[in-house]
């Protein structure tokens, strides 16, 4: 699968969140699902659930994120992190 995202093609996208840690969410490529996170990020997050599936596009509205920055971020690492303005980092280590 290419890494590229066309900006007119509408990318397949699902949320998954972290069961331990309150609002964190996950973006990820439906067909590629969790595998490119990497695994000391997913021992960080603990149980996730998925929580929606939805076709991104750029002018797409997302409630805490520009759909620019998903789809960047979904192109460059095959995931994109969603942190909540609150979010204490002394509690969690997103690594490296």
């Amino acid at each position: 699968m290419t890494n590229t995202i066309d900006s007119t093609t509408p990318v397949l996208c699902t949320v998954y969140r972290s069961n331990r840690e309150a609002g964190l969410y996950v973006y990820v490529r439906r067909a590629e699902g969790l595998e490119r996170v990497p695994v000391d990020l997913l021992t960080q997050l603990g149980p996730t659930s998925e929580v929606l599936t939805l076709q991104l596009t750029e002018d797409r509205k997302l409630a805490r994120v520009r759909a620019t920055d998903v789809l960047a971020a979904l192109a460059d690492k095959g995931y994109y992190l969603q942190i909540p303005p609150d979010f204490n980092p002394a509690r969690f280590s997103l690594g490296g």
